[in-house]
Formats: structure tokens, sequence, C-alpha cells
């Protein structure tokens, strides 16, 4: 369809996705060679002659690579045929050392299924297309500059033969919002499979399919003929690497079709490359299609068979069930219960605490109080699960009145993250255990006789007025009295 026939109409956005998974596994997909990394690693280390493609070195499939794809296709509901292959996918890349990469091409892994979103409160299913296993390519270092104005490109092996997971959706995106929703819905079940670690560089990346079609040609459910999207020029947006990336990239592209149809000119069939630091895409070559690649069975692997143990492979109990039964065991409201499953790590260490003391207390320090300070030190739950005895005693402390929660929160709990200091030493070293009641009397009978206009703005009604006497008291007593306690006591000895 032409741009100036576009023009006359309502368009609405078609998106589908290939997401590239990183799958955590200790070594590589067809070799022996580790898959551990770190910053200051030297460049082709880890490597040997399987995965820089020397001639005569034949692969061997990682069955720790199989069994993650698997748990995977459990996830997505997707079938898992008896038999799949493997293929050669031929294109010429310089990080790609063989000249082609062993993927799966019309027999893979997974097939079908589908991953329920929340989109405006509304939950949906988007279909997933396909699933299958392949190699990762090694990787490019540009010197002195970017793609484009780079001096010259250095080539470093060491990921080459990464075990990568490529889940394909259908294309049932219609905002670039909604893309970012099931990123982050997908690396959450990729989590709790304990088959990816976000914390990897480069261990999610995104490539993105988006066209501009006729509003009116969509069906009332949102589908999209098969016509209409061969009808429409497809781009390609590759080299996503984040949840917000792909939602600023896909808002960025739509913005670009929308105005290039505006002014009667065609939407290019290319692939873009999405340039996070200057928040655009750039042209990077005519759009491939599948007949370009040559695909061919890769003839040193035999066909994979899983049926004897794939009923074996067991998967643990997913977020969306792991939520719905913390509403229900633990009684828990739905944010609350969102919170304490956004992974894994969250949701165990919570039931470890919910295991000793009331669900709700326990909500509310590991949810609130906790969550809420690691946040702000960037750290995790992972960084304190060793502590997980030390917080349980601070709760206990709470839970017995023995400290107050302002105290525990805002003193002990940020020196047990800052310092490493346990609570009962926090608590010795400043002197934090909860007022006697002999002192709370005392401050307030001093915070009354000390300040009479509050008083006299109590009698006279101002709100504010037993606000201010309770901090006088608290700061008297060090903050070691429980405030509700002071308001209670200033009531009743303001009004007798």
């Amino acid at each position: 369809m032409t741009a100036q026939a576009l023009q006359e109409r309502e368009l609405a956005v078609v998106i589908g996705l290939e997401v590239h998974v990183q799958l955590e596994t200790a070594t590589k997909i067809f070799c022996g060679c580790s898959t551990e990394s770190s910053e200051d690693e030297e460049p082709n280390t880890r490597t040997c002659p399987v995965c820089l493609g020397l001639p005569g070195a034949l692969p061997v499939l990682n069955e720790g690579a199989v069994e993650a794809a698997v748990k995977v296709g459990k996830a997505l509901d997707a079938e898992i045929p008896e038999e799949t292959r493997f293929h050669r996918k031929n294109y010429y890349y310089p990080d790609l050392p063989k000249n082609f990469q062993i993927t799966q091409y019309d027999a893979p892994i997974c097939q079908g299924g589908e991953l329920e979103v929340s989109v405006e409160g509304e939950r949906r299913a988007i279909g997933i297309e396909r699933a299958h296993l392949e190699e990762d390519p090694g990787s490019l270092q540009h010197q002195g500059g970017n793609i484009d104005t780079a001096e010259y490109t250095l080539v470093n092996y060491n990921r080459a033969g990464t075990p990568l997971m490529e889940i394909v959706t259908e294309p049932d995106f219609r905002s670039p919002q909604e893309v970012r929703r099931f990123l982050a819905k997908l690396e959450e079940v990729l989590e709790y499979l304990g088959v990816f670690d976000s914390t990897r560089d480069g261990s999610l990346r995104v490539d993105a399919n988006i066209s501009m079609v006729p509003a009116d040609e969509m069906a009332e459910d949102g589908t999209v003929a098969v016509e209409t999207l061969e009808a429409a020029n497809r781009t390609e947006v590759k080299n996503i690497s984040s949840h917000k990336g792909a939602e600023k990239a896909l808002a960025y592209e739509v913005t670009r079709q929308r105005n290039a149809i505006n002014r009667g000119r065609e939407v290019e069939q290319e692939t873009r490359h999405w340039d996070e630091t200057r928040g655009i895409t750039v042209s990077m070559r005519s759009k491939e299609e599948e007949k370009d690649y040559r695909y061919f069975r890769e003839a040193d692997l035999p066909p994979l068979q899983v049926r004897d143990w794939k009923a074996q492979i067991a998967i643990p109990e997913l977020p969306d069930a792991r939520r719905e039964r913390f509403r229900e065991e633990y009684g828990l409201d739905e944010e609350s219960a969102s919170k304490l499953t956004s992974t894994k790590a969250v949701a165990d260490f919570y039931e470890e605490v919910a295991g000793e003391f009331d669900p709700d207390l326990a909500a509310t320090w590991v949810a609130d109080n906790l969550l809420g300070e690691l946040n702000y030190r960037d750290m995790s739950v992972t960084d304190i699960e060793s502590r997980l005895g030390e917080f349980e005693r601070l709760v206990e402390l709470v839970d017995a009145g023995e400290i107050t929660v302002k105290n525990a929160e805002e003193v002990v709990l940020r020196r047990m993250l800052d310092e490493g200091e346990d609570p009962d030493s926090v608590i010795e070293a400043e002197g934090l255990g909860k007022a006697e009641s002999g002192e709370i009397e005392q401050a307030v009978e001093e915070a009354i006789e000390e300040n009479p206009d509050a008083v006299e703005d109590y009698h006279a009604g101002e709100g504010g007025a037993i606000n201010f006497l309770v901090g006088q008291v608290m700061q008297k007593t060090g903050g070691s009295a429980d405030p509700g306690d002071v308001n209670q006591l200033l009531r009743e000895r303001l009004d007798a």
C-alpha cells in the first residue's frame, strides 16, 4: 500500500519480538569452554577450536542448555516435539568465526505457547510462535568511537558459543508500552526458572519488527490478517538491550514512521540499529529474507530426541501462581503480593520470615522497609540472604515491643545494611531499648510544662498541637517511646 493511500487512513501499530536470552549454563552450548566472565578478563581467552570454528572441530550439545530450553517451553505452555533438529544459518559477520550460526530452523525445540501480561489493568495473552536454541556470536569492540566513527574494530570471541534461546512472539503488541511490560514479565519467569541471570552483560537482547497498518483492517479482537501484514513494509530494530530501551526505541520508530507517512514518503523495509546514546534508530541494511540465510541441516549434530526425559524435567512455582498463593495463604493485598514475588529471591526470603512471624508484619518489614532500603542502596535481597537470621531478630525485637518501629527502621536496619552490624549490638551501642513507662510519663509532664502555647492550641482545637507535643516527648526519650502510646498519654493528661 502506498504512503499516499496510508495518509488517508487511521493507522495502528503492529509489533513482534525476537528475544535472545542467554541461558545459565556452566559451559558453552557446543564445547566445554566456560561461560563465566569478568570485567578484567583478557579477550579471546575463553575459546577453543570448536567455538573458534576451526576446521575439523566437532560440536557436542550441552545437556544443560536443552534442560533449560525444556523448562522455558513448559513455562510458556509450548509444545515440545519428540524430535528437534539443528541447522546452519549462513551469513557473514566478523564476530561469527565459522561464517554460519548453528541454530534451529523448521524444527525448533518449542512451538507455540503464550505468556499472559497485564495491560492497562486487563490481562491478555501474547502468543509465542516458537523458541529455539542457538549459539551466540562473539562481540565487536569499536575503538575510538561508536559503530559509525570508530577508527578500527576489534573482535573478542569469548562470547562465541554462549547458549542462547531465541523466543519469537506473534505480532500481538500494539504499543511500545506493551512491549516493555512483556519483557519485564518474561524476565521474571526466566529468573524463577533459574535459567537466566539479568545481571550478566548482554543476557537479554531484543530485535523488534514494527509495521504500520490500516486500523480498519484489524479484527475486533486486535488480530491482524496475514495479508495485511504482508502488504505492509516491516522495519526491524536491532540491538536493544533493556526493557526501557525497547520502549524508547519503538516509541521513536513509531514516530519516525508516522512522520514519513504523513509526508507522503514510503516506509522502507530495512534493518535499523538502535543508538541508545543518541536515542534514535539508524539504517543498517536492507531487511534480509529467510531465503538469504540459505538454511541447511547441521551435519555434525544428530536429531535431538527428548521424549524419554522431558517429563522428568520439573519447573518451580511460577510468579503468577506464587502471587495468587500469597494472597490466599497469607491474606496479602495485591500490591504487597506483587512486591513480594517480584523475584524468586524476594519471595523465598519473605516466606522464611513469614514462617516465624505474623504474615502482615513480615510483609511490612520485607516489602516496605527492607526492599525500600535495599533499592536506595542499589542492593538486592541476594546481598543479605546470609543474614536472614539477623533480620528475623530485628523483626522479633519490634514484635516484642523491645524497640520502636522508628528506631528499628531508621537506625538499626540502616546500620545493619551500611555497617554490617547485628541488631543487638546497634541497640546496645545507641541505647535504643524501649523507654520504661515511668520515663515516658515524666517526659510527657515536662513537654506539657515547657510548652504552654501548644497546650493552649490543643484546647483550642488545633490538630497540629498534639503532634508537636508528641515530637517533644520523642525527643526527650531519644526516640525510644512508642509514638502511639505517647499520643494517648498526652491526650489523657491534657483532657484531665
